[in-house]
């Protein structure tokens, strides 16, 4: 028998509600742990404390249509009944491949040279897609902003991405020093003008400088913090503990833990599989809390008896649950 939100633990996400000083927040972990739901909730929380939160999903399933009932897309779209709180939802494979479409478009000179950089750096097309978010985000300059991430190896791409894109963009600025004037010469022959290697260099020194400053507030754990999210099963438990080690080796603070769907049946339940299955929990949790217990704030949420969908619920859960 699952139990309602009152019988959650009393730990909570307030310490982070508090922290005026974030504008980084990140929400991860397995498949299937409710990351959508947890960095939903975080942001209907945040939204009573800032004065603009904006929800990305980087996550190519995209659940913040579903979780919001509301069609998001690359767009930031404000979400209905609210005035501050904005979300859109991201392919962050995309970019590379429109840039070399363009350069494709404008002469093609180019291309070739993208397309082979591209192909010599790995996950360089996805740290293009995360170079092209931050640059809007920052433009938007929100007051903080949440980050639905994909499951734990997608995610730790997502963080590495400012250290391959400052490797795969002074690669690319140090050939267009070395070969750019030979392409000028090539479409001058050919009756082309250059100016859209210049535009296409331009674009990269400006994605450069901002994924500089980007890759500096992760590491400051007064701009930024990351929120693992799991369920109390092994395999959920064995990623988190990987996805902390890998946090701390990329120097980005995570001192949070949401524990979804945990039963915590009424006194005098006689139901056999409730009181198996919460066994298996509290063995699971007592680990937890044996590993993390001094430095991470866990917080307990039960498994409930309905979906938590639609703006009103999703209040609701957030006041309860955080």
């Amino acid at each position: 028998m699952a139990a309602t939100v009152d019988d959650a633990m009393p730990a909570t996400l307030q310490n982070i509600l508090d922290q005026k000083s974030l504008k980084w927040i990140f929400c991860g972990g397995k498949g299937g742990v409710g990351k959508t739901t947890t960095s939903c909730a975080l942001a209907v929380q945040l939204a009573q404390v800032r004065e603009s939160v904006l929800l990305i999903s980087t996550d190519p399933a995209h659940n913040l249509s579903d979780a919001f009932g509301q069609k998001f897309g690359r767009q930031a779209t404000l979400v209905n009944t609210f005035d501050n709180l904005y979300a859109m939802e991201i392919d962050p494979t995309s970019s590379m491949q429109e840039m070399i479409e363009q350069s494709e478009q404008q002469g093609g000179a180019m291309a070739p040279l993208m397309q082979d950089l591209a192909s010599a750096i790995p996950g360089v097309d996805e740290a293009m897609g995360f170079a092209e978010i931050m640059k809007l985000v920052k433009s938007m300059e929100y007051s903080v902003v949440v980050f639905d991430t994909a499951p734990t190896g997608h995610t730790l791409r997502f963080l590495n991405f400012p250290s391959v894109l400052e490797k795969a963009l002074a690669k690319f600025s140090n050939f267009g020093r070395s070969l750019g004037p030979m392409f000028s010469q090539v479409q001058g022959m050919l009756g082309g003008g250059g100016g859209a290697q210049e535009d296409m260099f331009a674009k990269l020194e400006s994605m450069r400088a901002v994924i500089t400053e980007v890759n500096s507030q992760f590491k400051d754990a007064d701009k930024t913090t990351f929120i693992c999210v799991c369920i109390a099963e092994f395999l959920s438990l064995y990623e988190t503990e990987r996805l902390i080690q890998e946090l701390t080796q990329y120097e980005i603070d995570t001192h949070a833990i949401v524990c979804n769907q945990l039963l915590f049946p009424p006194p005098g339940s006689t139901c056999e599989h409730c009181r198996v299955r919460m066994g298996m929990q509290s063995k699971y949790l007592n680990e937890m809390s044996e590993l993390y217990a001094e430095d991470f704030n866990i917080v307990r949420v039960p498994l409930l008896t309905e979906e938590v969908r639609g703006p009103e619920k999703l209040r609701s859960f957030s006041v309860r649950a955080y």
